[in-house]
């Protein structure tokens, strides 16, 4: 009997210490190293990175939703909201509010190594993350690459940057190459076409339940917000966490009626305003 509770002891903590790094909290990685993890994404308008932030701490949902996206890409906005009810997907809807992005979904697939290490990095280091996000975007502003075009409005203020579409429902994605943005002109020149955008994502409606009325920042308090909300999920409560969305999403939920969701669309374009 000895024997055997001796053994099950032994068994006991070897499958502890197998498990043990999937709990441990990552170590905290240096200034520099956020810097280099943000870049790709810094400059992109600050709703879009707010759900890019916030799906990069459920990375074992992004490959399955990536290739959703790429095979449902033809749709867009009413059709696709339409596609995701009628598949009862039941992803956090922070990755089903990439969905129309899959250029995003396919960056952050093909990269999971970098996803985790932002997710991990939003859990336990937000406002380190926030804070880098910042340093990149004042790199790229002193150098004369982020600027206000037909497409971004940038806001500069005290300590901090803000990037809001000109148009709250339609969002571009900002293709651009951070080891130029990032780095000071050679000679003094400015590359003009640094920074080009692919085709407008429109944010209707009808997807609007997937947390898109008023996602972005607080810069200042180090908050990020969602469907109104700050979004206070962290390391310690990451396995029940669940955020207060105005209307929560589930797969099997009715639809909302359409005139509500236009109500809530203008409510989000003001608050853009």
């Amino acid at each position: 009997m000895k024997k055997f509770r001796s053994k099950f002891v032994i068994l006991v903590a070897a499958l502890l210490l197998a498990v043990a790094p999937m709990f441990a909290q990552p170590v905290p990685l240096r200034a520099d190293q956020l810097d280099q993890l943000v870049s790709r994404i810094a400059l992109y308008p600050d709703p879009l990175l707010a759900q890019i932030l916030t799906a990069s701490t459920y990375p074992d949902q992004i490959p399955e939703a990536a290739a959703w996206a790429e095979g449902h890409s033809y749709l867009h906005g009413d059709e696709l909201a339409n596609a995701i009810s009628a598949d009862h997907l039941n992803w956090d809807p922070s990755v089903l509010a990439l969905l129309p992005f899959p250029s995003v979904l396919d960056m952050m697939s093909r990269d999971m190594s970098w996803t985790r290490q932002l997710g991990d990095a939003v859990l336990t280091q937000r406002s380190a993350v926030m804070d880098a996000v910042q340093r990149m975007r004042r790199r790229a502003y002193d150098y004369g690459y982020l600027r206000s075009n037909s497409h971004l409005r940038i806001g500069v203020y005290p300590g901090y940057i803000e990037i809001l579409p000109v148009d709250p429902a339609y969002i571009y994605v900002p293709v651009y190459d951070p080891v130029v943005v990032f780095s000071r002109p050679v000679g003094g020149v400015v590359v003009s076409a640094a920074i080009s955008f692919g085709p407008p994502v429109w944010i209707g409606p009808a997807l609007l339940p997937f947390g898109w009325v008023h996602a972005g920042f607080i810069w200042p308090s180090h908050v990020l917000v969602l469907d109104r909300q700050p979004w206070r999920r962290v390391w310690d409560n990451r396995l029940t966490y669940v955020h207060p969305y105005e209307r929560p999403w589930h797969p099997m939920a009715p639809r909302v009626e359409r005139h509500e969701l236009h109500g809530r669309a203008e409510v989000a374009r003001r608050a853009h305003r």
